[in-house]
């Protein structure tokens, strides 16, 4: 578990001084106690209390703070509700919290065009709810979607549990508004179907805040289906649960969504919502069909046919709206519920061919026992985006760091079979160290090359996402993959 660095007063007085010479004194806080909530984001392992924490009201006061902060070389953690999971958030002792949290307006809605314009707090359920008179709403859904802002949702590229049929926050953003370090607005994307020039749109989008501060996001809107229904089908192991997701998409199926919870999951969940999960299975998935009455039927028939050819011992279609929304709530209340059998849990966050599913869930098996932790797998397993729950007690000396040593090898075995060490949470601080694993020093370099050209002083979000060449050099000398050492040829010191 991280502890706080301590906090120059003299040198937060000076950025405090000049942050008041241009804000009202309520979009600035200095206190301690004051900025105590904003000490970490969902990643609570890792706390470092912000110098100095500013609210602004609107995209003229976000200028202001970055001509300040650039000015007095500053570093700037851009923050939207907090609900990260991979440390993206986290302050720097030396650095200012830019929160956009009140920045929370639906500034227009556009139902024939089929799109919105959106301050950077407004929450991503918030969306759907002013869309929702028009029939329409936003399709992507994590799990955080009653709390995270859509800033939030475009720098980590989150996804949900219907991102297999309607994609990432990447295929449904058509334009957002950033302000840079340089004090300037651009704007990347547009409303029409195509933007002139070189796709940067797609570049900022999963930025992790390193590029910019989002002032303005305009996204895609889609008509909610007619009707939606949802098969929760039992399998006796995770093998042959994982082999079952494989075998819908290969028969050309592409469910609204399809997702996969173990039995850990399942008996965690169940007391907590009562969503009617076969607690007696190794392993649940939750296949949904949306759209017309008669394409849901069929849907529903085929997946049926797919699922009990693939080795299903159970299969439960939900008969209402309200029993296919429970059958949900499970799935999306995982991560509280693990509290309800442990005290603390580190959520990872990677992505593999789905072809890999069943081999990486018997490597995670594995691990528990090398480890001597439990881990609960629930996961997005249409896109292959898995999400184990490593159970652990920080109050047992060594056991948090035997949970970040078992998440870094689950991250390695998703890189070994051809996937990536995040799908939608993010590299922020908690990935970095895999990064190395990930990407030669060549294409790390590259990395760095695109933030110089938007942040050519460091000062946004620095330490995050993209590693240093001497953190990877220490990273390598701790791990050796295949009996090669990382970056061999550098010296040791």
């Amino acid at each position: 578990m991280s502890a706080s660095l301590p906090i120059d007063p003299q040198r937060r007085q000076q950025v405090a001084q000049a942050l008041l010479a241009v804000l009202p004194e309520r979009c600035v806080l200095s206190d301690p106690e004051d900025t105590r909530p904003y000490e970490c984001d969902g990643l609570a392992a890792y706390r470092q209390l912000p110098m100095i924490v500013t609210l602004p009201d609107d995209e003229e006061q976000v200028l202001a703070i970055l001509n300040v902060c650039r000015e007095l070389n500053v570093p700037i953690v851009p923050r939207g509700a907090g609900t990260g999971l991979s440390g993206g958030a986290l302050p720097m002792a030396d650095g200012v919290v830019l929160s956009t949290a009140r920045m929370n307006r639906i500034v227009r809605m556009e139902p024939y065009a089929r799109l919105a314009v959106v301050q950077p707090g407004v929450r991503n359920l918030a969306i759907s709810d002013a869309a929702a008179p028009h029939g329409l709403y936003y399709a992507p859904d994590p799990s955080s979607q009653i709390a995270c802002t859509i800033a939030g949702n475009v720098a980590e590229n989150s996804g949900g549990v219907h991102c297999l049929k309607y994609g990432l926050t990447v295929h449904n953003v058509l334009r957002v508004r950033v302000a840079t370090i340089d004090g300037d607005i651009i704007e990347l994307g547009g409303e029409a179907l195509d933007a002139p020039g070189l796709d940067l749109l797609a570049v900022f989008i999963g930025s992790e805040g390193m590029l910019g501060i989002v002032t303005e996001v305009t996204v895609r809107l889609i008509p909610k289906p007619a009707t939606a229904r949802v098969i929760m089908a039992s399998f006796d192991n995770v093998v042959t649960g994982g082999n079952a997701v494989a075998s819908v998409i290969a028969a050309g199926i592409i469910p609204a969504g399809l997702e996969m919870m173990d039995q850990t999951s399942s008996r965690m969940v169940e007391p907590f919502v009562r969503a009617g999960y076969d607690t007696d299975a190794a392993a649940i998935l939750l296949c949904e069909a949306d759209g017309t009455q008669l394409e849901v039927d069929e849907e529903i028939e085929r997946m049926t046919a797919v699922l009990q050819a693939a080795g299903a011992g159970a299969i439960a279609v939900s008969q209402s709206e309200a029993e296919r929304l429970r059958f949900w709530s499970g799935r999306k209340n995982a991560f509280p519920a693990a509290g309800r059998i442990s005290p603390d849990y580190y959520c990872m966050d990677g992505t593999i061919p789905r072809k890999n599913l069943a081999q990486v869930l018997t490597g995670i098996a594995q691990m528990e026992a090398t480890y001597g932790l439990r881990c609960a797998n629930v996961f997005h397993a249409g896109d292959g985006n898995l999400h184990p729950l490593i159970l652990f007690d920080a109050n047992q000396p060594g056991e948090f760091d035997r949970a970040e040593a078992f998440g870094a090898d689950i991250l390695a075995l998703c890189v070994e079979v051809g996937g990536t060490i995040t799908g939608e949470h993010g590299v922020g601080k908690e990935k970095i160290n895999s990064m190395c694993i990930q990407f030669t020093r060549a294409e790390l370099d590259a990395f760095f090359a695109v933030k110089r050209a938007f942040d050519a002083q460091h000062l946004l979000n620095p330490d995050k996402a993209i590693p240093t060449l001497n953190r990877c050099a220490e990273f390598g000398k701790m791990r050796v993959s295949g009996g090669v050492l990382p970056f061999a040829g550098l010296p040791r010191f």
